[in-house]
């Protein structure tokens, strides 16, 4: 049941708000407030309150202000540098989960950490001036690789912007960094290690993983990862011999597949042709950690022998990508004709493409000719199309 309404006389609080070309010899005839003087007596019984009885306050509403009179009072002004999240009043001890989850009664909600500026800075000041790649940055902070190229991207951006004389939300970051958790950076790098800001090696779904299959194998029959990933793909099982080497040596195998991803056997024909899916060992993103937890674990007292042979590891993943961006750029450069005239300052690129079934689809929409650009309307302004990037390039 809704509170009474407070005992109070009924006032005409519309006078004030009256145009002035109303009489004024009118206005002051209405009296402004209910009064035994202003009033006859035979109109007085309508100045009665709405309500003889006093609005109680409700139990929960007492309980409310008392809490936030009393135990509340903590979280009315934030303390810089630390949450200011309801969990921490009975977690006096600073524990982490009181620091992370805002909400006593939803312990499924976590308040995720953010960079901190120090942090944000060295990952720039590796990957632009240091001039380390971002696969070597991602490993020895704890950061994603995706982020890390995010994070280079948007000091670019601020840079930028500082020269050219605009304005930065400087106070509105500086309050979102004094209140919510942040990761720092450590002066030792094997803490960066030891506690990332985030997982870095997470798993992608792949599409073909979406059905459940039930695949009969019997029992003499070893049944590993590589078999799953070509099940899912229809291919057929592969030889005993290659099993057997794959076996002796997994991460020359995972290297061979990671470092050319190019030459991974594919099934299927037309549209329907797809690479066969890899184990998850070869499709994580720092597929050379594996290895490297292999060595370690094989060899535990060469910290040496095994720091060297991550870096040579490592090289050998940057060396192989570096090379597959240049024959893609140069295999780019020789299907294009560029021609520029004199005295002109654009360039023509002309590119020969074959308009057939094959390139353009069943639906003409396909990527590997220009057809879909003719006869086929755009939904570039469509409602419900997602016109942002969905994915970051590193």
């Amino acid at each position: 049941m809704p509170p009474r309404v407070q005992n109070q006389l009924v006032t005409n609080s519309l006078l004030p708000y009256l145009s002035s070309s109303t009489s004024t010899s009118t206005i002051s005839k209405i009296p402004t407030q209910c009064s035994s003087s202003s009033i006859p007596s035979t109109s007085r019984r309508t100045c009665r309150p709405f309500s003889s009885t006093v609005a109680s306050q409700t139990r929960l509403r007492n309980e409310m202000f008392t809490w936030l009179n009393g135990e509340g009072v903590a979280l009315k002004n934030y303390v810089p540098g630390s949450t200011n999240y309801l969990t921490q009043i009975k977690e006096r001890d600073e524990q982490p989960t009181g620091r992370t989850r805002p909400f006593p009664l939803n312990q499924n909600f976590v308040s995720e950490t953010i960079l901190s500026e120090e942090l944000r800075n060295e990952i720039y000041d590796r990957v632009v001036n240091q001039k380390k790649s971002v696969r070597a940055v991602s490993v020895d902070l704890g950061v994603d690789m995706r982020r890390v190229g995010a994070v280079v991207r948007l000091v670019e951006l601020e840079k930028r912007q500082k020269q050219q004389g605009k304005s930065l939300a400087l106070p509105y970051a500086r309050a979102i960094h004094e209140m919510v958790p942040t990761t720092p950076l450590y002066e030792d790098t094997r803490d960066n290690r030891n506690r990332p800001h985030e997982s870095i090696n997470d798993l992608p779904v792949h599409k073909l993983t979406d059905p459940q299959i039930f695949y009969p194998v019997s029992e003499s029959r070893q049944f590993n990862r590589v078999d799953a990933g070509r099940v899912f793909s229809a291919a057929p099982a592969l030889e005993n011999k290659q099993v057997t080497n794959d076996a002796i040596d997994p991460a020359e195998a995972i290297s061979r597949i990671t470092q050319n991803p190019s030459h991974i056997e594919k099934v299927g024909k037309g549209e329907a042709e797809q690479q066969v899916l890899q184990p998850a060992d070869a499709r994580i993103p720092h597929p050379h950690l594996v290895a490297h937890e292999r060595f370690r674990q094989s060899k535990p007292t060469e910290y040496r022998e095994v720091f060297k042979a991550y870096n040579e590891r490592l090289r050998q993943e940057e060396t192989a990508e570096k090379e597959r961006k240049r024959i893609a750029k140069e295999r780019q450069e020789q299907q294009q004709t560029k021609v520029q005239p004199e005295s002109s300052r654009f360039e023509f690129r002309f590119k020969d493409v074959v308009v057939s079934k094959e390139t353009t689809g069943t639906d003409g929409r396909g990527s590997k000719a220009p057809g879909l650009r003719y006869g086929i309307p755009s939904y570039e302004r469509k409602k419900g199309q997602v016109k942002i990037p969905t994915r970051v390039e590193v």
